[in-house]
């Protein structure tokens, strides 16, 4: 109970003390080179993450950083578990990322600015028409050159089990012909959804695959995609058993 009453305090507090430079990264946004200004966000968001995972005591595991390429723009595709994904994702990665998270996170204070800050987009899943809206929005980042993260199951497991990867999703990557790097978490639902929201100290699993190129892709095998990607995603869950 002390445990997890330190870390959403933590998580608060240190939302509440970076509002200065949330601020201050605010007006340099118009002046800045995008690159320059881009660097300044990610140091921030990725540090930031980082002391929460170390705050949180869970004891990561991270495998095949190295599949991660430093001078490409790519799509992050994997499962997701937990709403303790995003800190997973921001402090492991190593790379500026954005998501692509339920539309719900766009109402809360703070963290949607640093969302939008790092080109988050919002996704509706109960409106189609603002799906494909974000889907494009996605392509345009894509093709100007900022990562994303998307989870192809719409929405969190709750019981572990990986859900069915949605092939929409898979636009994201075909129409702007960048390269598909996925991901697979294992055991951050066990840290906090399972525990009933209570902060668990736990191993939690990253494993990074290897790049996917998409610009090949022939036609008709491009609606298998998503089938292939959810094979290699689930991979490290049958390894684990």
């Amino acid at each position: 109970m002390l445990h997890s009453l330190y870390f959403y305090f933590r998580l608060v507090s240190s939302l509440v003390l970076l509002i200065p430079t949330m601020r201050r990264l605010g007006r340099e946004k118009e002046r800045l080179p995008k690159d320059e200004w881009d660097k300044k966000v990610w140091n921030v968001a990725g540090n930031w993450a980082k002391d929460l995972l170390r705050d949180s005591g869970v004891k990561m595991q991270v495998e095949g950083l190295e599949h991660i390429p430093k001078d490409r723009t790519v799509l992050f595709v994997g499962n997701h578990q937990s709403n303790f994904d995003f800190l997973v994702l921001l402090g492991s990665l190593g790379v500026p990322t954005g998501f692509i998270a339920k539309i719900e996170l766009e109402k809360i204070p703070l963290v949607s600015t640093w969302m939008k800050y790092l080109y988050c987009l919002f996704m509706d899943r109960s409106d189609m028409k603002q799906q494909m809206q974000t889907i494009l929005a996605g392509i345009k980042e894509l093709k100007e050159g900022d990562n994303l993260i998307v989870f192809p199951e719409g929405t969190r497991s709750k019981d572990g089990k990986m859900l069915e990867f949605k092939a929409g999703t898979f636009k994201l990557a075909l129409k702007s012909k960048v390269p598909i790097v996925p991901f697979t978490i294992m055991g951050s639902a066990d840290a906090l959804e399972n525990n009933h929201y209570m902060m668990k100290k736990v191993p939690i699993r990253l494993v990074i695959h290897p790049l996917i190129e998409t610009k090949d892709i022939p036609k008709e095998e491009q609606g298998s995609l998503h089938r292939l990607v959810e094979e290699i995603v689930a991979k490290p869950f049958g390894q684990a058993q």
